[in-house]
């Protein structure tokens, strides 16, 4: 089936059903994920919901569907939840968002890691929704999004620090051996289960952005370029073991998507080179709605690798308002003019609810946004020349 030229990231806003139940398993740490036997009525009405959010992707043209991240509280979390030894828990901070205002913008608490036992991805429950979405698609491709692999190594190593003495992981080195292999175990299932493209987020690669002023990875830090080689090789490790699988494997890249906030600057500029041209996947979903992404020049570094696809995030799911389409083409010609026309598909540049809570606006206005976003691509790939 000839995909689209459009394509959704990933996410899309939940029902007020479905959050009724979201809402409390953000403020209990004595639950266990699923979640499902926690609440009762809870898995129904995540099922039914979505059913009824792949029949909408399907009637405004979809053809790479998703769960809606119905299944999620949160884009990453849930996916590490979903391991063996792993426990959650609430904090007493959230992450640190950019307000509207230009001050601080706290998230929910409920991030909070331990690990308590050797890791492993073995009966995921995510294969399960794997399963029903597939089902529910028939012949139209899926995709499932899960969490990066260097960005989930980045949050127990370097923020929680859940390596050393009498911790389950000695060392990071071990850390990450066992979350690598853990990535493996999902994918072997995940491929069995009749899985063929897997999407890997991540919204760790403007930390190493020389222009991004909210990384702490910056000035004074030092070994920020060894750092940035161990990240891409964990995330090639596990796209590497994918492809051996047989799997297409995307990854998209985005600067943090919350309540219609971000969290960090860093254009792609300095850091294509690593991240772009030297990770192994087959597909870049990149965030280029405004001016923080900087000069799109940034895709020369993938000018030699004709096999490798561009999804351009040049639409805003943050606002709810139409996108100026005269900047959309503009940035698409500029893109065509790198890397061809054939290469590139066009998106937002984000999901429309990284978390359940999701963006500001409401569902007529999420789909009104993607309807925009089918016609641009379609009239641009029918007349343009480039």
């Amino acid at each position: 089936m000839t995909q689209s030229r459009f394509q959704i990231v990933g996410s899309l806003l939940r029902p007020a059903e479905l959050l009724t139940y979201k809402d409390q398993i953000e403020h209990r740490d004595d639950i266990q994920y699923p979640f499902y036997n926690d609440f009762p009525g809870y898995q129904d009405v995540e099922t039914n919901a979505i059913k009824q959010v792949i029949a909408e992707e399907k009637a405004h043209g979809i053809d790479v569907l998703t769960d809606g991240e119905y299944s999620k509280s949160m884009w990453h979390l849930d996916f590490l939840w979903g391991f063996q030894g792993i426990e959650r828990y609430i904090t007493d901070h959230g992450y640190t968002f950019e307000d509207h205002d230009g001050g601080n913008f706290e998230t929910r608490k409920d991030i909070g890691i331990r690990i308590t036992a050797p890791l492993s991805g073995k009966n995921h429950h995510f294969i399960d929704i794997f399963k029903e979405l597939k089902a529910q698609a028939g012949d139209q491709d899926v995709k499932t999004t899960v969490w990066g692999a260097a960005h989930a190594f980045t949050e127990l190593s370097v923020f929680d620090h859940l390596y050393g003495e009498g911790q389950v992981y000695p060392t990071a080195d071990a850390l990450r051996d066992g979350l690598i292999n853990a990535y493996k175990e999902f994918l072997t299932e995940y491929q069995a289960a009749g899985g063929t493209i897997i999407q890997f987020d991540d919204c760790l690669w403007e930390l190493f952005a020389d222009d991004n002023q909210q990384s702490f990875f910056g000035d004074g830090k030092g070994g920020v370029e060894d750092l940035a080689d161990e990240f891409v090789a964990i995330n090639n490790a596990v796209v590497d073991y994918g492809h051996e699988l047989g799997l297409k494997v995307w990854t998209h890249n985005c600067r943090g998507n919350y309540a219609s906030r971000h969290a960090a600057g860093g254009s792609y500029a300095s850091i294509a080179q690593k991240f772009l041209h030297d990770q192994h996947y087959d597909r870049f979903f990149l965030e280029w709605d405004d001016d923080r992404a900087g000069s799109i020049e940034a895709l020369k570094a993938l000018q030699d690798r004709p096999n490798v696809e561009v999804v351009l995030g040049a639409l805003s799911s943050k606002t709810n308002t139409l996108d100026d389409e005269d900047r959309v083409r503009q940035l698409l010609d500029k893109a065509s003019a790198i890397l061809g026309k054939d290469r590139l598909y066009l998106s937002h540049q984000c999901g429309f609810a990284s978390c359940d809570g999701g963006n500001e606006l409401t569902a007529a206005q999420q789909w009104a946004k993607i309807d925009q976003g089918q016609r641009i691509a379609a009239d641009y790939w029918a007349h343009a020349t480039v």
